[in-house]
């Protein structure tokens, strides 16, 4: 999702005042489930967050080997509790590590999400390729956003205002209540994951080669993101957390909202990446992007082109035709700067050994 910035609501300053004080009484940490927290838990704090970017020259907030596992707790894109409890959101739903974050981080941009991490992995050098296994994804509250700003989103003439809605979320039956009688089946991923450049500062929203802003809705609990390492160490970051989404996201949001995560990072050394690919249970996918939609297709294809020669021993001319017939080519997004595509092709058409 490509962070919304909407313009901030006009309120007396009693009203804001009032905010906090509910913010206070009303939702005291105790009140909020967290997960178990282990060696390698990350909580969402001032001191653990990258507000809108992925820098090559980050200080790591931890350091793992390859092979551990890292829990990352994440704020979701909805805003401030200020915001929120003023488009509706009780202030006992709103996670307790919201405001310490928006009123202690300076350091910000220049995209607009906030991100946990970075977490080094010791073993990461740049050229490698960083194995992200992702083995559960948990909801942190009972509601979600979605929002379209002015001069945002896919038709931004069509719509040249901004809009905002609270989704509530039923963590239990696993559905958002979208209105009276639209539920939506959550299956929360999250909106960014990705690695360091080699450089200073990128912004957060436009993905790339480190992956980032990927806004894939197929990259839930049980698949595995590779990226190419640019940095030593390689800096994984997460967050922009989703409970659900369309391909496209078509207005420049999905159901935004809070996600802790477990992943399992692996370096691999005899491996080499252009561009990010993913697995899951049913699907190999290989991944595009650009500010032009054909081309993000043509690095799609591409991509999986190569991955079929190289993993399956195909001719190139065999691998095109293949991708042809039975690989689905999606788009994944339209709204994040560069646009995203992908290209899913099915594990159970390989028969043999």
């Amino acid at each position: 999702m490509y962070s919304l910035a909407m313009p901030p609501v006009t309120r007396p300053a009693l009203h804001r005042l009032l905010c906090r004080i509910a913010l206070l009484v009303l939702a005291p940490a105790a009140a909020i489930p967290l997960p178990a927290q282990s060696a390698n838990f990350v909580p969402a704090s001032p001191s653990t967050v990258a507000w809108g970017y992925y820098s090559g020259q980050a200080k790591p907030v931890l350091t793992i080997h390859s092979g551990e596992t890292v829990t990352l707790q994440t704020l979701s894109t909805c805003g401030s509790p200020e915001r929120m409890i003023a488009e509706g959101v009780p202030a006992s739903q709103i996670p307790p590590y919201t405001a310490p974050i928006y009123e202690q981080v300076k350091d910000r941009g220049p995209g607009g999400h906030i991100l946990t991490g970075p977490v080094a992995v010791a073993e990461a050098e740049p050229g490698d390729v960083l194995e992200i296994q992702i083995l559960k994804v948990q909801l942190d509250a009972d509601f979600a956003c979605n929002g379209f700003g002015l001069g945002r989103g896919f038709l931004p003439m069509e719509f040249p205002y901004s809009r905002s809605r609270i989704i509530p979320l039923d963590r239990k039956a696993m559905i958002a209540h979208f209105a009276p009688g639209i539920d939506i089946p959550l299956h929360p991923f999250f909106g960014s994951m990705g690695v360091a450049p080699a450089g200073g500062k990128i912004d957060s929203a436009p993905p790339f080669a480190h992956a980032g802003n990927l806004d894939n809705k197929e990259l839930v609990a049980g698949t595995t993101l590779f990226i190419p390492v640019a940095a030593k160490g390689a800096l994984f970051e997460a967050g922009d957390g989703h409970a659900g989404q369309g391909n496209g996201e078509v207005d420049i949001t999905a159901l935004e909202t809070y996600l802790t995560g477990t992943f399992r990072l692996v370096v691999h050394k005899d491996q080499h990446l252009l561009w990010p690919r993913a697995e899951t249970p049913t699907h190999y996918i290989s991944m595009g992007f650009s500010k032009d939609l054909h081309e993000a297709t043509e690095h799609a294809v591409r991509e999986m082109i190569d991955f079929l020669v190289s993993t399956r021993h195909l001719s190139r001319d065999e691998a095109y035709m293949l991708t042809s017939v039975a690989g689905d080519v999606d788009i994944t997004q339209l709204v994040d700067g560069n646009v995203g595509v992908h290209v899913m092709m099915p594990k159970a058409i390989f028969t043999g050994k």
